[in-house]
């Protein structure tokens, strides 16, 4: 069944853009304290303290029972994993995702970071997967579809024969975290719902070195894991479609 986006106005949108603010200043903090020996544990509760005290709260601390103020996950975990204990060392990498909660409005984010000196190969998939977010967000704009958004990523991931992550999606955002209408990573130009003024949108390509993208959920409904246990990297943006282009409401402009 199709539901409409939720339109917003410039007014909202504004809104949205202060949360957003917040949470790329928070992500500026975050990659401050990325080094050997932090955990994610104590990255997440520096969070809840940095939004705190700028009157802001994370949206996803007891979204469907979720626990935490940030998804932390490491290495071969590619999304929604729990804040831990374990240090993590030089060479691992790390996302860390949030939801920000600021007077009713909400901005999303995700950023890997890499932890002291990560390998070449590494380095690489970072470097190409923010690439691709860049490219589907120069397609946001009225007139284009979400097809465009997903060939985008998907012909960056099969240039250089990366997997990409389909069941983890971008999403339409606003007072909720998961509006209409749903972003894949993946598709063909021209395509599927057509991008109008006043939809804000995730757009959130996971890659994986293994090239099949193929995840599985560990027990406790939340943490997803490569198959074949390659290392994967996310980047995220919330971004207003406008009649002056994309608006990324989550890089601090």
């Amino acid at each position: 069944m199709h539901v409409d986006p939720i339109l917003k106005t410039k007014e909202e949108i504004g809104y949205m853009r202060e949360a957003g603010r917040i949470l790329w200043s928070c992500h500026q903090h975050i990659e401050q304290w990325m080094i050997p020996g932090i955990t994610t544990a104590a990255i997440n509760e520096r969070v809840e303290e940095f939004l705190a005290a700028r009157g802001a709260t994370p949206e996803q601390k007891g979204y469907k029972g979720y626990p935490y103020a940030t998804c932390a996950s490491v290495n071969e975990v590619v999304c929604h994993g729990f804040p831990g204990e374990e240090e993590l060392a030089s060479g691992d990498v790390v996302t860390i995702d949030m939801v920000v909660n600021k007077d009713g409005w909400l901005a999303d984010s995700a950023w890997t970071y890499g932890i002291g000196e990560t390998s070449r190969s590494i380095r690489k998939l970072m470097r190409r997967t923010e690439k691709a977010l860049e490219r589907a967000i120069a397609q946001a704009v009225p007139g284009n579809t979400l097809g465009d958004i997903g060939s985008a990523i998907e012909r960056t991931a099969r240039l250089y024969r990366y997997g990409i992550v389909k069941p983890l999606i971008g999403h339409g955002i606003g007072q909720y975290i998961h509006e209409p209408p749903n972003v894949l990573p993946y598709g063909k130009r021209r395509t599927g719902t057509m991008l109008t003024e006043g939809m804000v949108i995730t757009i959130e390509p996971i890659f994986t070195k293994g090239s099949s993208g193929a995840v599985v959920w560990d027990e406790d409904g939340w943490t997803v894991r490569t198959v074949d246990g390659s290392w994967g990297v996310q980047y995220e943006h919330t971004v207003a479609i406008t009649g002056n282009g994309p608006l990324i409401l989550t890089d601090g402009t």
